[in-house]
């Protein structure tokens, strides 16, 4: 397969998996509707600088990515595709710099043939992980793009000549990736980069280029990020000590405080899964690798830079105490730069081998959990099944099967790149269809947007709506709304609601005094469990909806 083919067949493979299935399913909660709320205030109220969420401050994040964000409804519209459209984006750019980076980054490598290496592309978009999260509207995408051209910026530098112009020139591209992902995330995008850079450099004997090169990038970096730091101080001037102490130390620290509390284990087990189906061939990529060892050269160094930019980050992430899947995904672009090359460095007979042991262990693994699929949809397990209609549990049959026939007919060819080319193409059924197969649980437990949606014709604007935290932002999203209140505990809408939330932030006796105060025209949106709860608490409802076949969602009229 020459080059042009396969960018013309990874485009598409781009384009239908990542593009096509974007709007097609309601946003979930809490991410992805909150995520589409805070733009949409940016967009409503004019405020660029500071984020704000059910028209209180929410100081969670920067702005740069809602900035996008935003960019992205004002293009497309106040719709699903426009708020995940950056995330997909950010993956192909992130699949793109990592092909660019093989392609012109080390001499030696330029040809009309595809080399192994280049097939990283492939396996970064089609690893499991990688595809779930590109196509949710989170931050993390845009994060991972902008750490990699940090890491691809800086590498490149070291590989340019001591104190040429070039040096300077991708030293301070490396601090204009470095200055964006800070304004998308936080100060985690200086942690990063110098969990990588350090050990790279100590490790091919250049420390004393630790301050020399350091400096440039920093600088960078704080003249991208300085005039909104600026523009956020002199609006909000509480900003920056939320932002560090709550969303970094706090998050950081073990125990109660911090959020999303996982062991330290916890990215070891989810890592492999978000590697799948590459995960199998990893030790297969480690044996290609150890040929290059005694290499030297700037693939040799290459494969050093990646194994610390992959290495450290991982490390980094499992010592902090709240952890998420989302958490490691920029540890994915060294994972697919490492799996191509060290299956390109095996000799022939080592690959076929290795391949096919690969293959039949990606297959064992999928058929595990079909079986496991199969007898829960069948039989139940406690009273639960994945699907009410056959049809879907069908589909997911039929993605398996399509997906051990490609691995089988990949471990016919005998070229690397069709191996790689036909293991990446196993789950594009999968990847297509994948709106058609989100378990009925999860559409009912995540997906509130049809039910608001069937409603929100009848909700005059001066109906007082109440709901909870949890469901906040859907609130917010589906009705166009600002001024909802929050019952039961605010979280982290709390900050915000507390300083100019004219007393949104509310109990079950104010709910009441809400009630009786305006009959008729007060609606209590949240989960049915959380209602039940309250509803002794509260005056009778004079309508009360629930939501698809568990009723998970409810709506009550008083």
């Amino acid at each position: 397969m020459d080059r042009k083919k396969y960018v013309a067949l990874l485009f598409c493979f781009y384009l239908l998996c990542y593009f096509l299935p974007l709007g097609a399913r309601d946003l979930t909660i809490p991410d992805e509707t909150r995520y589409g709320e805070i733009p949409r205030e940016m967009l409503e109220s004019g405020n660029w600088v500071s984020p704000h969420l059910n028209g209180a401050r929410y100081f969670e994040k920067p702005a740069f990515g809602y900035w996008i964000h935003a960019g992205a409804i004002r293009l497309l519209g106040e719709n699903n595709f426009a708020v995940r459209f950056p995330s997909a984006l950010a993956v192909g750019l992130t699949a793109l710099s990592i092909l660019l980076l093989l392609r012109f980054g080390l001499p030696g490598e330029r040809g009309k043939n595809i080399r192994g290496e280049e097939l990283s592309a492939a396996i970064f978009l089609s690893s499991l992980g990688v595809f779930g999260i590109g196509n949710m509207a989170v931050l993390d995408n845009l994060f991972s793009f902008f750490t990699t051209g940090t890491a691809i910026c800086f590498f490149l530098a070291t590989e340019s000549l001591r104190g040429s112009s070039k040096e300077k020139v991708l030293c301070a591209a490396a601090g204009l990736f470095c200055g964006l992902a800070f304004l998308t995330k936080g100060f985690l995008a200086f942690a990063l980069p110098a969990v990588i850079f350090v050990p790279y450099l100590l490790w091919i004997r250049r420390s004393f280029d630790i301050l020399r090169m350091a400096w440039f990038p920093l600088l960078t970096a704080a003249f991208v990020a300085l005039p909104w730091a600026i523009a956020i101080h002199l609006r909000e001037p509480d900003y920056w000590r939320f932002f560090f102490w709550n969303e970094h130390i706090r998050r950081f620290l073990s125990g109660n405080s911090a959020q999303h509390i996982r062991p330290f284990w916890f990215f070891f087990l989810v890592g492999p899964l978000l590697a799948l189906p590459w995960s199998f061939f990893a030790p297969a990529a480690v044996a290609g690798l150890r040929t290059r060892a005694s290499a030297k050269d700037g693939r040799e160094r290459l494969v050093r830079f990646c194994l610390c930019w992959l290495l450290f980050p991982f490390l980094l992430f499992s010592a902090s105490s709240g952890k998420l899947p989302t958490y490691i995904l920029p540890c994915m672009p060294p994972f697919a730069l490492l799996a191509a090359v060290g299956l390109s460095c095996l000799a022939h007979e080592s690959l076929g081998k290795s391949c096919h042991r690969s293959v039949y262990a990606n297959i064992a693994f999928f058929s595990a959990l079909m079986l496991i699929f199969s007898y829960v949809q069948l039989f139940g397990y406690d009273g639960f099944r994945p699907y009410m209609h056959g049809w879907k549990a069908v589909m997911v049959w039929d993605c398996f099967v399509f997906f051990t026939l490609f691995c089988l007919w990949a471990n016919r060819a005998e070229e690397l790149q069709k191996k790689i080319v036909r293991i990446a193409l196993a789950p594009v059924l999968l990847f297509v269809s994948i709106n058609l197969l989100v378990p009925d649980l999860t559409l009912e437990m995540k997906m509130p947007g049809a039910f608001i949606e069937k409603y929100s014709g009848e909700i005059p604007r001066d109906t007082i709506v109440i709901t909870e935290e949890e469901t906040a932002g859907a609130v917010c999203w589906y009705l166009k709304r600002e001024d909802v209140y929050i019952l039961g505990g605010a979280g982290e809408l709390g900050y915000g609601l507390d300083r100019e939330g004219e007393g949104r932030n509310i109990g079950v006796d104010e709910a009441s005094l809400l009630i009786e105060r305006h009959p008729g025209k007060v609606l209590l949106l949240a989960r049915s469990k959380t209602l039940d709860r309250w509803k002794a608490e509260l005056p009778p409802s004079i309508e009360d909806e629930r939501s698809g076949f568990s009723g998970y969602f409810a709506l009550q009229r008083y």
